[in-house]
């Protein structure tokens, strides 16, 4: 009888277990869903999931499908388990009528602080009380940026500070960075601005605050050990997590050669902690008597010795949520490593992918998450099961080639390239990091802990390893390629047949000289002056969100033309680099025949530099050519004044016009009619002229007699009082004025008194900071527009959020 017992349990077992894998998976699949969704779900329902699975597995008798219903349940278990934290993130919200209202709020600085833009001190603030108001749907964490600040204040920790807030907002287009979706993420329920700051030591203080202070003092002590380093940025960003005081420069350079995960707290800094610290145990626990100690508790009292270090590393790190994921990973993958054959790594990793999302039902949000478990499993793909052994020196190589071949798309489809210099970035970089490095960083950390002095003598140390690092990471940034123009069926299919081919037991030298031979004969990352762009069947206006400032695309055919290219901060925020290059990439447009820069201040002008370094373009039309070759556009890319001109863009005209005589700034702008006579639609962007120019302009040949089927004005100024006169407005008689103005910006944009001028005559009025990118086609059934916002996902335009109360003042 115990035989037959016996027997009948084994085959359970990996049964168990694959049913375990396909439950962990199924809630994984449910969580992610959530994120595909215009609408948040309700969760009401999530404590019914398990009680109908409960009972329902109990009346069913064939185990086929309580299978199926239990990973029904799984999935269903997921997203309503991430609907709840959705909705409870998405249920505080700061009123519409505080916003830009001086308020006080009571809480403790929880991260970090950082050097911003303009003399600014950047920080996450938990609040833990308002003041005078109720605080039970009010924001619990807020980004804070104090122009001017004082960084011994924010030392204090527990704080009384008065700000002007506005609810999360940001940029919203088809493609680029999503500013909210950040928030969203990270739990910032409201940004805003200093003002003031008190000392509140009496507030309370629970256990996560005293985690924070903690871990701000750990930092204050780096800084006064290790701040006189050449590397100290690169010292604190390894030894405790603080990327605070890297500047642009480290960036470029870790961004080129596809190093920037070498600064992150990730699973390679812990697994090398976990290395280490099960190295140490193992040869500890040896020499303990056999009698003493089992070889199953050896084994569990390493996992136990390994799981406490990779802890204690992660809170001194700061305990963030990427650290907090690579440490499930890493106790996971430990705990299968100790359970040996037992435990398949596939299980594991779809155990550790639950889990993450479990603790972190979010983290779908955070690119990071993507590309940690799409490198794990481009290794399991790789090496689990693989035919054929692997020394250490092929082993790495295979591991860097399949990561920067598999993770290529995943890539491709955040909008970013794979840097050909990354792959041998990575493969000296990772060895010198987790064998050079992260032993002295460690060590000297530990040692000045210990004994002050020690710091002295460590950073020769250290500078010295980290600037053999540097050096070789600056050489390999030189080198200008970053393979990105590839469409993203060919790349799939190529990434997938590459890692296929990893796992034969090939000579691994041919398999690199060919594939770098293929690397070598890919285009170059700009296209060519011959480069063909995506056709356009109708005629097309894309007015781009960028904020405070302006930004136009116009296509038909295969013509193209930008019209400004919106705010940049040099070192801080291109519109550029994060809106406009995405967007083009991802239509298609892979060159322009028309660059119109409507005159040269930075909320037109920003980053026209990068633009022309990063696409080839026929022809440049300025307002004000002069600010654009002062070192802003290559000396060999000719920049020709605006002037009284037409041209055609496919079926559509293009008109130029300029004020004639001595005039600079605003006044300089270069106004572009665009005309589809076809359809009798006509497109109006008058840059930032003023009401003396729109005197101008409306008695100008340009400006045709007769009135067109359709309208679209670009509102000059972004709807200033010193523009859109009575007489402007009369004489166009638009049918629909477009406002681009940054949200709540404090130049308040567009004016009520314009407002109420186009509204006098009927106009539809739209703003990108309530719409987002907007897109008008002419089509033979007349004027189509489409806003971004009814295209948005729940957290961005959901019901009572920023985009869905915004109006036009």
């Amino acid at each position: 009888m115990s035989a037959s017992h016996t027997s009948s349990e084994q085959p359970y077992k990996p049964q168990s277990r694959r049913l375990t894998t396909l439950c962990a998976l199924a809630f994984s699949c449910g969580v992610i869903l959530l994120y595909r969704l215009s609408v948040l779900p309700v969760s009401w329902w999530l404590p019914a999931v398990p009680v109908t699975a409960f009972y329902t597995v109990l009346v069913l008798k064939s185990p086929v499908p309580r299978k199926l219903v239990l990973v029904a349940a799984a999935l269903l278990s997921g997203l309503g388990w991430a609907a709840w934290h959705a909705g409870d993130r998405l249920g505080q919200r700061l009123p519409s009528e505080l916003e830009r209202v001086p308020l006080v709020v009571e809480g403790y600085v929880c991260d970090i602080p950082a050097p911003g833009s303009f003399n600014s001190l950047r920080f996450s603030f938990c609040v833990t009380g308002w003041p005078g108001m109720p605080e039970s749907d009010l924001p619990r964490r807020l980004r804070l940026s104090w122009y001017g600040g004082d960084a011994q204040m924010l030392q204090r920790h527990r704080l009384s500070l008065t700000v002007l807030l506005k609810r999360p907002h940001g940029n919203l287009n088809p493609s680029g960075f999503r500013y909210e979706t950040w928030l969203f993420g990270k739990g910032f329920r409201a940004t805003g601005s200093v003002r003031a700051a008190e000392p509140a030591g009496s507030l309370p203080c629970q256990l996560y605050c005293h985690f924070t202070a903690t871990h701000q003092a750990i930092a204050r002590w780096v800084s006064s050990r290790f701040s006189g380093a050449s590397h100290y940025p690169l010292i604190a960003s390894l030894m405790i997590g603080n990327r605070g005081a890297m500047e642009s420069r480290h960036w470029e350079v870790l961004k080129a050669t596809g190093t920037v995960h070498l600064v992150a707290i990730s699973g390679l800094h812990l697994g090398l902690v976990a290395m280490g610290a099960g190295f140490v145990a193992r040869r500890t626990m040896i020499a303990v008597p056999g009698h003493r100690l089992s070889e199953a508790s050896l084994r569990w009292s390493v996992f136990a010795v390994i799981g406490a270090s990779c802890v204690a590393y992660a809170l001194v790190s700061g305990f963030t949520v990427p650290t907090r994921r690579a440490l499930i990973m890493v106790v996971i993958a430990t705990w299968a490593l100790v359970c040996g054959r037992e435990v398949s790594p596939w299980g594991s990793l779809a155990l550790a992918l639950a889990t993450v999302l479990l603790f972190d039902p979010l983290a779908p949000l955070d690119q990071g998450f993507w590309l940690s478990f799409t490198a794990v499993a481009i290794l399991l793909t790789t090496f689990a099961g693989r035919l054929g052994a692997s020394g250490w020196f092929s082993g790495l190589l295979l591991a860097q080639l399949a990561v920067f071949i598999g993770l290529w798309p995943v890539l491709a489809q955040f909008g970013q390239g794979q840097p050909v210099a990354g792959l041998m970035a990575n493969l000296i970089a990772i060895p010198w990091v987790s064998v050079v490095i992260m032993p002295i960083i460690i060590i000297g950390g530990i040692a000045a802990a210990l004994v002050p002095d020690a710091a002295d003598l460590m950073i020769p140390l250290m500078d010295a390893v980290l600037g053999v690092l540097w050096w070789f990471l600056i050489r390999l940034s030189e080198w200008q390629m970053s393979v990105t123009a590839i469409s993203a069926a060919p790349l799939v299919l190529g990434a997938a047949s590459g890692l296929l081919a990893l796992r034969l037991p090939l000579p691994w030298f041919p398999a690199l000289v060919s594939f770098g031979l293929i690397l070598w004969l890919l285009p170059e990352p700009k296209p060519g002056t011959d480069a063909v762009n995506r056709e356009v069947a109708v005629p097309e206006m894309r007015i781009l969100d960028v904020g405070q400032g302006l930004s136009v695309l116009v296509r038909h055919g295969r013509d193209v033309l930008l019209y400004d290219t919106g705010p940049a901060v040099p070192g801080v925020f291109s519109a550029v680099e994060s809106t406009i290059l995405p967007n083009l990439r991802d239509l298609g447009v892979r060159r322009i025949d028309h660059l119109v820069i409507s005159h040269g201040d930075r909320d037109h002008a920003g980053g026209v530099g990068l633009l022309v370094r990063s696409l080839p373009v026929g022809r440049v039309i300025a307002g004000e050519p002069d600010a654009l070759r002062d070192g802003e556009v290559p000396a060999e890319v000719p920049v020709d004044v605006c002037r009284p001109d037409q041209r055609m863009l496919g079926e559509l005209e293009l008109v130029f016009w300029r004020s004639p005589g001595a005039v600079a700034g605003n006044d300089a702008s270069c106004v572009l009619l665009v005309r589809h006579r076809v359809t009798g639609v006509e497109w109006i962007l008058p840059g930032d002229i003023t009401e003396e120019i729109e005197t101008a302009f409306l008695g100008s040949p340009e400006l045709a007699t007769t009135r067109p089927g359709d309208r679209v004005v670009v509102a000059p100024h972004h709807g200033s009082k010193t523009s859109s006169s009575e007489r402007w407005v009369d004489t166009l008689s638009p049918d629909l004025v477009i406002y681009t103005a940054g949200y709540r910006h404090r130049y308040g944009h567009p004016h009520p008194d314009v407002v109420a001028r186009y509204g006098k005559i009927g106009a539809v009025a739209m703003n990108t900071a309530c719409s987002g990118g907007i897109i008008l086609n002419s089509t033979p059934d007349g004027l189509v527009v489409n806003e971004m916002r009814h295209d948005s996902p729940f957290w961005i335009g959901g019901k009572g959020l920023a985009r869905d109360q915004c109006k036009i003042p």
